[in-house]
């Protein structure tokens, strides 16, 4: 028996009135995954644990069994450990977000936050920003790492863990209020604005119609984490595979395999044939358990606030990784089960995450079922499945 997780980041949302009051999953094509409800489970799994904030970090520590109260201890070092940042116990890492913010104002702390991604700026433009803030404000004690797209790393020697505001939280608000405390991290964010603001690649994006990438921005800190490996859990040979560090963290932290798709980058155009194939053949030709397909293009447009583009890369998944994966596995006589869900909501209405229970499906190739269910919040949660504790949602798959 083959396991997988296809994770769909941030797919699940709220009614949409452009939608006829249904949400994107729900209005999206999605014949694939709705063959597979009419003939597996579906129902609902709480992911975010009471009280803790609402991210991607939490949410696929729990899907993947690991419990985000014993385990968690930031974002930014499990993004860390993707990018090969040699920690220090000591060490606090910090997410460092090349955004846009506005330009028209006098001083930096009347800005507004126009885009948390830079229009998802590429990995190469960034590495040209990313070295020109380095030359500036690197130190002994702070430190820069190039990630991917817009989305870096700084290590801090012997630093804090301090409370920090989420970019995609305040997209079009002022950032007055929401600038850090903590003097050094402030003063940093102040000068990459002078920084970036006139660089030339800048001066390029804006000829495009592109957002500048114009301010870092700090937040996510956390210490170094501690994850038990996958397999010791489930005696089960894993495999990742994302284009996000944050995942690829969390694969490198559990001792699970990450598998790199060329073209994968995060984005609404990724490469989906890619992911779907790498799937196929870490079960089938590489002889894993498990692989955990992880997509963050509906999570990316949820914050972009575009209803038509979320729906595309919920249509895309279903299509272009789900289809291909059971046809592949079909083909090559695999028996597997399978679950497909988000990890949390991302509403458009909020364009940021929020802590609601998301819809699963769960599907037996050995025991197929007879439903007329389809695949979507509204119908999950009318079924009496639930799934109070995220973290529990690995057993069930596994039949542990």
């Amino acid at each position: 028996m083959k396991y997988l997780v296809i994770l769909g980041d941030g797919m699940a949302d709220r009614p949409i009135e452009s939608l006829g009051n249904k949400t994107p999953l729900e209005y999206a094509k999605t014949p694939t995954m709705d063959e597979l409800a009419a003939k597996g489970e579906i129902g609902m799994v709480h992911t975010i644990p009471d009280g803790m904030k609402p991210g991607s970090d939490t949410a696929n520590l729990s899907v993947l069994g690991y419990d985000p109260r014993k385990y968690y201890s930031g974002r930014s070092p499990l993004e860390a450990l993707s990018i090969g940042v040699p920690m220090k116990d000591t060490d606090v890492a910090l997410r460092c977000n090349i955004v846009t913010l506005s330009e028209e104002e006098d001083t930096y702390e009347e800005r507004t936050m126009i885009d948390h991604s830079a229009s998802e700026i590429s990995t190469e433009d960034c590495a040209v920003l990313l070295e020109a803030v380095r030359k500036e404000l690197e130190t002994d004690i702070y430190r820069f790492y190039l990630g991917t797209s817009y989305r870096h790393c700084l290590i801090w020697d012997h630093g804090e863990v301090v409370d920090l505001v989420q970019p995609h939280d305040i997209l079009g608000q002022k950032i007055g209020d929401k600038l850090p405390k903590q003097k050094d991290l402030y003063d940093m964010m102040k000068k990459s604005y002078d920084i970036l603001v006139n660089h030339s690649i800048n001066i390029e994006r804006k000829k495009k119609g592109l957002h500048p990438a114009n301010s870092c921005w700090f937040w996510g800190a956390g210490t170094k984490p501690f994850l038990s490996p996958f397999e010791e859990k489930t005696h089960l040979k894993g495999a990742m595979i994302s284009a996000v560090d944050l995942l690829k963290g969390i694969a490198v932290g559990s001792s699970m395999k990450v598998i790199t798709v060329d073209g994968a980058n995060g984005g609404l155009d990724t490469n989906y044939e890619g992911k779907a194939q790498a799937a196929v053949d870490v079960l089938t030709k590489d002889n894993y358990d498990f692989v955990y397909v992880h997509l963050e293009g509906p999570d990316e447009m949820g914050h972009q606030g575009s209803v038509e583009k979320k729906v595309t890369a919920i249509e895309r998944l279903d299509s272009r990784i789900i289809k291909p994966i059971v046809e592949g596995l079909e083909a090559a006589g695999e028996d597997f089960r399978m679950v497909i869900l988000p990890d949390h909501p991302t509403p458009i209405c909020i364009r940021t995450h929020s802590s609601e229970s998301v819809p699963y499906l769960l599907y037996d190739s050995t025991k197929p079922r007879t439903e007329t269910w389809h695949y979507n919040e509204k119908e999950a949660a009318q079924t009496d499945n639930f799934i109070e504790k995220g973290h529990k949602l690995i057993e069930y798959l596994l039949q542990m």
